[in-house]
């Protein structure tokens, strides 16, 4: 059974039974405590914490997920990987442990043609948690599962956490004994290799506080309501149908494997490993490489782009593993082109936007590659002279800081050291290499701690969200002003009854017109009324929590507190001016792609007062002549003065008319549609003009690189621009004064003027030369005689460039000639900064 297969099974099962079908989340996650997805529960977490409210009270998924803390261990078993889809169902206080144990048993041992997955009932195992005695009786009751294949287990094995403050409680798993020819009888507690896990059902009951460890934390407290989450690994479930050994063996993974294989002139599993229980190291390559590309393809599809820190860095890291293990099978040339199209096409049938958005993901993919290839060129030529000073200096071990800087400065693997080390007939001193690395490794870790500190506790907007009882209803699509009530007030973090005058507060209102920062709009600014007279100056916005919109600000006058009605007024001038701005995103985008294709999308943005930034993919620079065809572009439509609209429609819908959505944003069954006439249109939350004509102008400032397939355009919009080029009118006509011309004749006049520039110039570096040269004549007179040396000292003074003296110095030298030891120095001082030059001839 193929895997899609597998997955289109699991949802038609879980939606028979009443589940609302929730398509994946995209990798990229807003919890700042992750950096992806890691579990299928994650974008489920403010249902179970009842921070919002879930669209029904049971919902399955097939969530894509990436682990990177195990990295270094992929493909060195069989288990180990970073790229997982997790079949999950989920119950929000309706069925609890006997519901998720009916259904899976159900599920599992239903035949094949019944739609079911059809394992036999007696190969099944069951793990509880070592007191959930309930569990327990359940299974006994309600599966085939006899109490000698039932096994109690303990934190380690049957709790399941994050890893991070959050929801948890006690499991269940189950098991599939794969047969004496992997392993002991004995069930799970003896071998896990035999006996293969599957599915988690997770009774989760618990806020988690203080994570410690898997098996060290506090619990703060009861959730809200019992819940049910359970994850089967898709690619555990498919190895066990397909027949196969392990993940890297299933449909989705394994050409890519045996494609590298061919590549390569391997053969997978033909060798054992250097000692028994081991991999060939040739597995283990091809192992990282099936691996990594499809993690690659799955992370840059939604919207990942090679970078050095966060998301970026994880991505960059894998391409780079998997070409570095290509290099090491023996295969020099670009590899990305060969696999990353076979992974594409296996996975497909599941994500088909994969397909559809190919060129861009190539692109971003190849450049990497290509960048990578460039890095070990250069790295080689690092470690070919740290080579040759080992030898020089008598060593036969290469410094471990020696390795490190390799790594760490130019990316050049361990590995690759340690091989291209011993051609040379070199060790290289690991134990000072590991040292160095765990050093960093603890400082990012530090650092990372600190980052995550900085995000604060969101207990204290939770309370507010509970005691509101719903979502803060914002009306500021249609009114800049209105009325509400404060439902919350924090100072310094913590919940308060009343602040005064010139205090720094949070305040939260049950209705508000103030724009909340997001999909890159910048947040309202304004004021706050309160019947009392006191006055609140609305500097930021913010969500903290889902459904919750909070006013950062300052009191100016009087005192407020919680439960008073408030007059809400926007700042009309910035939001028109941010909405503007947003607007002329969407046209630029549009132009942009209209320009370079449709690889070209959106990979960031951030629209302010008067002007935006828009970055986007592509692989090299926009030559001026786009970028001025873009500019025009957009500005003929804001003549068309095409309507700017808002539609709520379903997802379907959108994806009908044509609508863009963004990577990295989060999308309900209903979206909000933002339409340019009939030119643009994309899924947007934020705030806009009505007409294009109301932007008045839109001017590009210019466009850079800000990351390996990334490039980012500048712009300004509407009195802002028109400004700008106002400037640049005026200095156009100082110039043109200057140069006595008309302004198209500048760039003539100034190409001109800059040459004859040059040419001066070197007519007086020319003289300079011919000055040095004859002084050099004089100054062979105060040559001294040193102990058999002939030695010259001589200072050129203030205003002697570092090429003055190094060439009086070799002038000198010259007129000396060789029959004797010489010695030149010379010294001079160019803008305050000395220099000295000293010179020796053969005889020296």
């Amino acid at each position: 059974m193929e895997t899609a297969e597998i997955r289109r099974r699991w949802l038609s099962f879980f939606e028979s039974k009443g589940h609302l079908i929730v398509p994946s989340a995209p990798l990229i996650h807003q919890d700042p405590n992750l950096l992806f997805v890691n579990a299928g529960m994650v974008p489920f977490k403010p249902y179970f914490l009842g921070q919002e409210t879930p669209p029904g009270p049971r919902a399955t998924s097939v969530q894509k997920c990436v682990r990177t803390q195990d990295i270094e261990e992929v493909g060195k078993t069989s288990r180990h990987g970073t790229f997982f889809q997790m079949n999950g169902n989920f119950s929000f206080g309706d069925y609890f442990k006997e519901g998720a144990i009916r259904y899976a048993w159900e599920l599992v041992t239903t035949s094949v043609d019944a739609g079911g997955f059809g394992l036999d009932g007696e190969r099944l195992w069951a793990t509880v948690y070592e007191d959930d005695d309930e569990a327990i009786e359940l299974w006994l009751a309600h599966t085939g599962v006899p109490m000698e294949r039932i096994v109690r287990r303990g934190k380690a094995d049957n709790y399941w956490h994050m890893g991070v403050p959050g929801p948890g409680g006690p499991c269940s798993e189950i098991y599939y004994d794969r047969g004496p020819a992997y392993g002991p009888e004995g069930g799970p507690a003896v071998d896990e290799d035999r006996f293969l896990e599957f599915w988690n059902l997770v009774f989760m009951q618990y806020d988690l506080s203080a994570v410690r460890s898997k098996e060290d934390f506090d619990i703060a407290g009861e959730l809200p309501q019992q819940n049910i989450d359970t994850g089967m690994g898709l690619e555990r479930i498919a190895s066990i149908l397909q027949g196969v050994d392990n993940l890297y063996e299933i449909d989705e993974v394994f050409p890519v494997l045996q494609h590298a294989a061919s590549m390569t002139g391997k053969t997978y599993g033909a060798q054992s490993g250097p000692s028994a229980g081991e991999s060939h190291p040739d597995d283990v390559r091809l192992r990282v490489v099936a691996d990594h590309v499809r993690s690659s393809l799955m992370l840059i599809g939604d919207g990942v782009t090679p970078g050095n820190e966060g998301r970026g860095y994880v991505l960059r890291r894998m391409l780079r593993r998997a070409v570095r293990s290509m290099r090491l099978l023996g295969y020099d040339e670009p590899c990305l082109p060969e696999l990353l199209p076979i992974s594409m096409g296996r996975m497909k049938a599941s994500y088909p936007e994969l397909e559809t958005g190919f060129g861009r993901i190539a692109q971003i993919a190849y450049a990497e590659e290509e960048a990578f290839r460039r890095t070990l060129a250069a790295g080689t030529t690092i470690l070919d002279l740290a080579v040759d000073r080992t030898k020089e200096s008598g060593s036969s071990v290469l410094a471990g800081d020696q390795a490190f800087a390799l790594h760490d400065t130019y990316g050049f693997p361990i590995d690759l050291t340690l091989e291209m080390a011993a051609e040379h007939g070199l060790e290289v001193d690991r134990e000072g290499f590991t040292r160095l690395m765990s050093e960093q490794r603890q400082r990012a870790k530090a650092d990372a701690r600190a980052k995550k500190s900085a995000h604060g506790d969101t207990t204290a907007y939770r309370g507010v969200a509970e005691a509101l009882g719903r979502e803060v209803e914002f009306f500021g699509y249609q009114e800049v002003s209105g009325e509400g009530r404060v439902a919350g007030l924090l100072v310094d973090g913590s919940a308060a009854a009343t602040a005064t005058e010139g205090q720094e507060v949070e305040v939260v209102l049950d209705r508000t017109p103030f724009y909340a920062e997001g999909g890159g709009q910048l947040a309202d600014g304004g004021l706050l009324r309160l019947a009392g007279g006191a006055l609140v100056e609305v500097d930021d916005v913010q969500k903290p929590i889902g459904g919750l919109i909070v006013h950062r600000g300052r009191i100016l006058t009087g005192e407020v507190g919680t439960g008073e009605q408030v007059f809400a007024e926007v700042d009309i001038a910035r939001r028109r001016s941010i909405s503007r701005a947003h607007t002329a995103t969407h046209m630029v985008h549009k132009a942009i792609r209209e320009a370079l294709g449709d690889t070209a999308t959106q990979a960031g943005s951030e629209n302010s007062p008067g002007r935006f930034r828009f970055d986007f993919n592509a692989s090299s620079a926009v030559p001026v002549s786009v970028l001025r065809d873009v500019e025009a572009r957009v500005n003929q439509v804001l003549l068309d003065d095409l309507a700017v609209r808002a539609e709520v429609m379903t997802q379907a819908q959108a994806r009908e008319a044509g609508a863009m959505a963004l990577f990295g944003e989060k999308y309900g069954d209903a979206v909000r549609v933002i339409s340019v006439g009939d030119w643009a249109r994309e899924l947007c939350g934020g705030t806009h003009a009505e007409h294009t004509s109301q932007l008045g102008l839109v001017t590009l400032l210019g466009e850079s690189s800000i990351g390996a397939g990334v490039r980012r355009v500048e712009a300004l919009v509407g009195t802002d621009a028109y400004s700008f080029l106002a400037r640049e009118r005026a200095i156009v006509g100082q110039l043109t004064e200057l140069m006595k011309g008309r302004p198209e004749e500048l760039p003539e006049r100034v190409h001109g003027l800059l040459g004859k520039l040059k040419d001066a110039e070197r007519e007086l570096d020319k003289l300079r030369r011919e000055a040095l040269m004859a002084a050099g004549a004089n100054l062979i007179a105060g040559v001294r005689d040193l102990g058999g040396v002939s030695f010259l000292g001589h200072d050129l003074g203030a205003g002697a460039s570092a090429d003055d003296v190094r060439t009086t110095v070799l002038d000198v030298r010259t007129r000396l000639g060789d029959e004797r030891a010489a010695v030149v120095a010379v010294t001079g001082s160019a803008n305050g900064r000395p220099v000295i030059v000293v010179a020796t001839n053969a005889s020296a």
